[in-house]
C-alpha cells in the first residue's frame, strides 16, 4: 500500500489494483527514474563543483598566498569571490538539470547543462580578473 492511497473517482474508499504487493508496476519505475535523476543532479553539484575550483584556484593563487612577504594578499578575491564561485559551481548545474529534465530527455538536458557550465565558465574568465603575479621576467629572487 502506497503512502498516499488514491481514492476512487466517489471519493470514498481506496482504489485497489489487485497484484499482490510484490507487484512493483508502473509505480516502481517512476520512482526508480525519480531517483535516478535525482543521482545524476548530485553527481552533477560534485562534477560543477570539482570543474569550478579547478578554474578557480589556480587563477586565484596569487591572490591567496599574496607574492613576497603577502603584500599582494586580496581577502576580497578569498573571502568572496571564491566561495560565490564555487557555489556557482555548486548549484547551477543541478538546477539546470531539474529546470532541462522537465522539458527534454536526459540527455538533451544534460547537454543543456554541459552548455551552461561552458558559457558561465566563459563568463567568468571574461570578467573576473584576480590579481596575478609579476611578469614572468623577474622570477621568485635568489
Amino acid at each position: 500500500m502506497s503512502e498516499n492511497p488514491a481514492l476512487d473517482p466517489d471519493g470514498v474508499g481506496e482504489v485497489t489494483d489487485g497484484g499482490d504487493a510484490g507487484d512493483v508496476g508502473d509505480h516502481g519505475r517512476e520512482a526508480d527514474d525519480g531517483r535516478a535523476q535525482g543521482a545524476v543532479g548530485c553527481l552533477l553539484a560534485v562534477a560543477g563543483v570539482t570543474v569550478a575550483g579547478v578554474f578557480a584556484l589556480p587563477r586565484a593563487a596569487y591572490s591567496i598566498d599574496g607574492g613576497f612577504e603577502a603584500h599582494a594578499r586580496d581577502w576580497s578575491v578569498i573571502l568572496v569571490e571564491l566561495p560565490l564561485i564555487l557555489l556557482a559551481g555548486l548549484l547551477v548545474p543541478p538546477m539546470t538539470w531539474a529546470v532541462a529534465t522537465r522539458w527534454l530527455r536526459p540527455w538533451a538536458a544534460f547537454l543543456v547543462c554541459a552548455a551552461v557550465v561552458a558559457l558561465g565558465l566563459w563568463g567568468a574568465a571574461a570578467l573576473w580578473h584576480p590579481r596575478q603575479g609579476p611578469d614572468p621576467g623577474y622570477g621568485p629572487g635568489i
